[in-house]
């Protein structure tokens, strides 16, 4: 095996080899402009972004006219939050979200905070779940959007989107969902669950990077969005801009394998993730679950190592690439806003390491993970004074625990 091993599937996937190919022809002989409508170079070029946007639509069940191109998943946010206040800012200034949303949506909030707007936060479940009882509590007459993330990118968990978008859709409010991480892992239909705007993005389904859409609903109801880029009127005047034709073709290549190979890649992902965490529960201890353990993403597993500090851990399993459930600031090591909210504790939370299983992830490399993780986990703690008196048995409950930054 090449080491390091990758398990940071939610950050980043692998370009698929097949999406390479599909792309290659668009930088070198394909390489004219989709907006050049007088030769065919440029005519060929739209064909090519057309027939991707109906990859895309297939993907998401919704109609390619719907789907409009961007840089990626945080710039489809921008303009679905920010268009939509803009748009609808004189009918109401109330917006609903979740305070275990992606940076991009909580960030774009805080944005519109400062120009008047009022943002309601909700508070997940202990497993991490927004439900619809608590959406439905928040909403005002003045809610003009409702935004939860279709799955959490830190600990897989998925949110009921069918209710909340029903519910979002009886009362006459917009309901976005970024679904980065859900597309092409788990089935997704705007219709049937009942989504007005929807964020993906390239590279979380084995396309490039720099690219993504943004779904915008067209009837029942038709949603109508303030534009956050000017210029040339592309992507009927949402988004304008040179359209990235390679990287298109690539998402919409990516997309079509996606929706012909989603539940091979489900079956795939989530018997090495049932394994991973299988042997790691028996030959580990002390290591909790966070996230839903029913509800959630077929590749996604966090876990939380007690007495191990999750920078150290991550340092000791070298080999491995994963992330930390905690993000070092300049002045002090944080623990993850995602597993804050869910209530975990700060001990856990700071312990806390979140794997990715990927459609390349062989099970040698699970295997081989878990030996590695297992023998830094065992270092670690017999470094541990509160591991020692655990195992001799002490109430730690009066034990402050304290990071070792």
């Amino acid at each position: 095996m090449k080491l390091p091993l990758y398990f940071d599937y939610q950050a980043t996937t692998p370009l698929d080899p097949r999406v390479l190919e599909a792309m290659l022809p668009y930088f070198t002989e394909e390489f004219g402009n989709a907006a050049s409508r007088s030769h065919p170079f440029g005519w060929r070029a739209e064909e090519a972004v057309e027939h991707a946007r109906a990859q895309i639509a297939s993907l998401i069940g919704a109609n390619p006219k719907e789907i409009v191109f961007t840089s990626g998943a945080t710039e489809s946010i921008n303009l679905a939050i920010k268009g939509v206040a803009d748009m609808y800012g004189e009918k109401g200034r109330h917006i609903v979200t979740s305070l275990i949303e992606h940076k991009a949506v909580l960030d774009t909030c805080k944005h519109l905070e400062k120009q008047g707007f009022e943002v309601t936060y909700l508070e997940p479940t202990t497993t991490g779940r927004v439900t619809a009882e608590a959406v439905e509590k928040a909403l005002r007459p003045d809610t003009i959007l409702v935004s939860v993330m279709w799955a959490n990118n830190e600990v897989g968990t998925l949110n009921p989107i069918r209710e909340i978008g029903a519910l979002c859709h009886a009362r006459g409010v917009l309901f976005l969902t970024d679904a980065t991480q859900a597309v092409g892992k788990i089935p997704v239909d705007v219709e049937a669950d009942h989504v007005d705007l929807l964020c993906l993005s390239g590279h979380k389904l084995y396309g490039p990077k720099g690219v993504g859409a943004l779904y915008v609903r067209r009837k029942n109801p038709r949603v109508r969005l303030t534009a956050q880029m000017d210029g040339g009127g592309h992507e009927r005047g949402m988004r304008s801009g040179t359209l990235n034709v390679p990287g298109i073709v690539g998402l919409g290549r990516a997309c079509e394998i996606a929706r012909e190979e989603r539940e091979q890649d489900y079956r795939h992902t989530s018997a090495l993730r049932d394994h991973f965490e299988r042997r790691v529960l028996a030959e580990v201890g002390h290591v909790k679950l966070n996230g839903d353990p029913e509800q959630r993403l077929p590749n996604n597993s966090n876990l939380s190592f007690a007495f191990v500090e999750g920078e150290s851990l991550i340092m000791g399993i070298k080999d491995l690439a994963v992330s930390s459930g905690s993000a070092c600031t300049s002045a002090s090591l944080e623990p993850s806003h995602v597993l804050r909210a869910m209530g975990v504790g700060e001990d856990m939370a700071h312990s806390s390491i979140r794997f990715g299983f990927g459609r390349f992830t062989t099970r040698e490399q699970v295997d081989f993970a878990v030996d590695q993780l297992a023998a830094a986990v065992k270092r670690l703690r017999e470094l541990s004074p509160l591991y020692e008196m655990a195992q001799e048995g002490i109430d730690l409950s009066t034990v402050k625990w304290q990071s070792a930054h």
